[in-house]
């Protein structure tokens, strides 16, 4: 959001899916709907369009007209501020919903991989655990044949490019292949 925030000028629309989408919580949202409102930068939620920036200038732009009456005015003017005050609050209610769905996902999250646990599965791969794809085996295949350090006529340069891997995946597959052949591995 950082990168966003310093290329915006005033009259840009930026376009978020909902409004979880826009912020950590709630009060930082809301400050930052407020910050880029009166930026002029025109927010637009795709799920929640009740709150897009348009909806609340609206709320703004369309008050009650004075009428020069005194007493009438005042009434006006007050009403003005209750739909102002309403707009902010349905505003802010938006992103507290968004982070109480955010917080309840999170919990339900942490409540599953609790039970997964208990259950005795384990998240993730196992410590150590490698899995090696199609391209790395074809990879260290071509290093194994054509490379100088295992009998090969290529320089390390000349292989990675004829694997067509990038010079990091090369030297760490060249150190798995060599590991591998001091463990007493055996290569297809």
């Amino acid at each position: 959001m950082d990168k966003i925030l310093r290329r915006v000028v005033p009259g840009d629309t930026i376009v978020f899916d909902e409004v979880s989408r826009m912020s950590r919580n709630a009060e930082e949202g809301f400050a930052l709907y407020q910050e880029l409102f009166y930026k002029n930068i025109n927010l637009i939620f795709l799920k929640e369009p009740h709150i897009n920036t348009t909806t609340y200038r609206d709320s703004l732009n369309n008050g009650l007209a004075l009428t020069g009456n005194d007493i009438a005015d005042i009434y006006i003017d007050a009403t003005n501020r209750v739909l102002m005050i309403l707009a902010e609050k349905q505003i802010r209610y938006a992103f507290e919903q968004a982070q109480k769905e955010v917080d309840y996902l999170h919990t339900r999250t942490k409540e599953g991989m609790m039970k997964a646990k208990e259950a005795g599965h384990i998240a993730g791969r196992r410590t150590g655990s490698r899995i090696e794809t199609r391209k790395a085996v074809n990879a260290k295949e071509t290093i194994r044949k054509h490379n100088k350090s295992f009998g090969g006529s290529l320089s390390n340069e000349e292989t990675w490019r004829l694997a067509g891997i990038s010079k990091i995946s090369f030297y760490k597959y060249k150190r798995e292949i060599l590991d591998g052949c001091e463990s007493g591995k055996t290569h297809d």
